[in-house]
């Protein structure tokens, strides 16, 4: 079964200095027949004003993702880290036991674009951790986090995978699915379908007892999207 989830029927938010729009509940948004899917909690789609930002909050026993689209992000936590993330990298902090962040659009001039993900872990009160690194935007399935850190992707505490999708115009691939595994599809630019189901930007895609999907770019404009192999 494939369940399309509308960019237009996210939940949304403008608080003036952040325009928000949440793929599942989350903050004042609620809706009972989207709380995640499978350990997926929260996709948000995130704009921040510039000079803008999430003033230092806590987090615990989440797998917090960020994924630049735009901008740059000022990322400051209770572990000592204080980085910079530009856009094109990914972001992987284990809350574990505990964590205080901030998060800062870096620019005075410019807005900020980026996804945050939450993912729930297998392992709890663990030691909180910090990893950050661009990947490179190449043709087909890009591990971005996985349980063990293969193909020098990040280490997630939960039984899942996290893949950048890129295809060029008229191109396709082809993923198999294990059985009782789930998959959920964000897509970020393009025009993409999934078997018979078309998707654009804003759109997700809930995925399961299916053993394979074809993704499928007939556009022209280069297809970027996030996929998540989930128990």
């Amino acid at each position: 079964m494939i369940e399309k989830r509308a960019a237009q029927e996210r939940g949304h938010v403008d608080l003036g200095w952040l325009n928000s729009y949440h793929t599942f509940s989350f903050g004042q948004y609620y809706d009972p027949h989207h709380m995640g899917f499978s350990a997926l909690r929260v996709i948000n789609d995130d704009t921040v004003q510039p000079d803008q930002g999430f003033q230092t909050h806590g987090h615990r026993n989440m797998e917090i993702i960020s994924f630049v689209l735009e901008g740059t992000i000022a990322h400051k936590d209770s572990g000592g880290n204080i980085e910079t993330l530009p856009q094109g990298e990914f972001q992987l902090m284990s809350a574990g036991q505990g964590i205080y962040h901030s998060e800062f659009n870096h620019s005075s001039t410019n807005p900020l674009h980026f996804l945050q993900i939450w993912i729930e872990p297998n392992q709890t009160d663990t030691r909180p951790s910090y990893q950050q690194k661009p990947f490179n935007v190449i043709q087909g399935l890009t591990p971005i986090a996985t349980p063990d850190g293969q193909y020098d992707s990040f280490t997630i505490k939960q039984d899942a995978s996290l893949f950048q999708l890129v295809l060029a115009g008229q191109t396709q691939q082809r993923y198999a699915i294990a059985e009782s595994r789930r998959v959920y599809v964000h897509l970020i630019s393009g025009s993409l379908q999934i078997n018979d189901l078309s998707l654009l930007p804003g759109d997700g895609a809930k995925i399961s007892d299916i053993d394979q999907i074809d993704l499928i770019n007939e556009g022209s404009e280069q297809v970027i999207a996030l996929m998540f192999d989930l128990p």
